[in-house]
């Protein structure tokens, strides 16, 4: 016959391998099923002929009241949230908390009696730690996830000397401590990005992820579903949940690129963020928290497009709180040559060839021509120079 004690304990581990289960499931159906075989086995624990209660979890205490007040339990939760474990004679439950990293993430009730309360705080501890090791997979993921997307880029720096350089330095080093929204404004490859990710590199959520997206390379729908994600079964293809960027990106920093090529729709949306910071998924219900930093660029005249109702106005004032200019590279041409060493460098080592510098004639003629494509187009033309050089010199017939 088998050990009671034994029994026991495979009950408890059982629990808490649901509970790492219930956190990591992808929709409410999954949560349902999850939540009553842990009832199932809590009422196998304490005794009881018919399994009752309750289990919630959810990421903050706003979105656990809310998951209260739809299961109609929110006063027994709010006692819990203000005094621990509860023992409601009313309706014959004791809830326990859920603590994750010292914050109340979850609410376990059963139907037991007061003897039982002892039982039911060891189980919440067992529950709680896995819970805890749920999230941090789970934000270890996500951050191995944006790491690998960030290695993939090329990495830069903002290179150069002029007054025009100086001055945008002081004025990222004065926006990057504070949370305002940053507005981005300049001619197609004058440097946007780097200027954003140099932002959140001195900022407070520097340790946080940056996520880069580029609102003009994708259709609206496929835009709409790279930014806020979707539910299984919300379109034609979508075979599982998928997380968005935007919540991705939670606790660091959303740069968006070319926001001026936005659909009116998804400015709408996008309005709500920076007011509410909330968003649904594609083809979900749930409201969702949002921690993040949001810088948007554009190569457009926003304020003109907006007074012709080209863009919305709300949404312009609310990312125009700080505005910084990127100067064209014409109009800092002492910064050209800096810069052509700086990607001669990098291409050098990309092609494993040596490479010394420019040769007089190749200088002039860099700092001659009006770039019209800035500083991506002189990177492209001096890795371009690299790849096609012969000698140690660039040339000016390597341009």
């Amino acid at each position: 016959m088998p050990d009671p004690s034994t029994n026991t304990l495979l009950r408890a581990c059982s629990i808490q391998f649901l509970f790492r289960a219930l956190a990591a499931a992808e929709d409410d159906e999954q949560r349902v099923a999850l939540a009553d075989q842990i009832l199932q086995l809590m009422a196998d624990l304490t005794g009881s002929s018919e399994p009752g209660g309750f289990v919630l979890e959810s990421k903050d205490e706003r979105g656990l009241r809310d998951a209260a007040g739809r299961a109609g339990v929110a006063e027994v939760v709010e006692r819990v949230l203000v005094d621990g474990l509860v023992v409601d004679a009313t309706s014959g439950l004791i809830a326990a908390p859920l603590y994750v990293h010292g914050a109340i993430q979850g609410v376990l009730a059963v139907a037991a009696a007061e003897p039982q309360r002892e039982l039911l705080t060891a189980v919440a501890t067992l529950a709680s730690a896995a819970l805890e090791g749920a999230r941090e997979i789970e934000r270890l993921n996500t951050r191995n996830q944006l790491l690998e997307a960030e290695l993939a880029s090329r990495p830069s720096g903002i290179v150069g000397k002029s007054a025009a350089v100086v001055k945008l330095l002081e004025l990222i080093r004065r926006v990057a401590p504070q949370e305002a929204t940053v507005l981005i404004l300049g001619e197609s490859g004058t440097g946007k990005e780097l200027v954003a990710r140099a932002i959140h590199a001195q900022s407070a959520r520097s340790t946080g992820p940056f996520v880069a997206i580029n609102c003009a390379a994708l259709t609206e729908s496929l835009l709409e579903s790279e930014l806020f994600g979707h539910e299984k079964g919300a379109f034609t293809g979508a075979a599982a949940q998928k997380k968005g960027k935007l919540e991705l990106a939670d606790g660091g920093t959303v740069f968006l690129d070319e926001i001026g090529e936005m659909a009116p729709v998804l400015q709408a949306k996008m309005l709500r963020v920076l007011q509410q910071r909330e968003f649904e998924r594609v083809g979900g219900t749930k409201t969702l928290r949002l921690d993040v930093r949001l810088i948007a660029a554009t190569n457009r005249d926003l304020g003109a497009e907006a007074a012709r109702g080209a863009f919305r106005t709300d949404l312009y004032h609310r990312l125009n709180v700080v505005a910084l200019h990127m100067p064209p590279l014409r109009e800092r041409r002492e910064d050209i040559v800096p810069l052509a060493h700086h990607f001669l460098e990098l291409a050098a080592a990309r092609c494993g060839r040596r490479v010394d510098g420019f040769s007089a004639e190749a200088e002039h003629a860099l700092e001659a021509y009006a770039w019209p494509g800035n500083v991506r187009e002189l990177e492209n033309a001096v890795e371009r120079a690299v790849v096609l050089g012969e000698t140690e010199q660039v040339l000016v017939d390597d341009l």
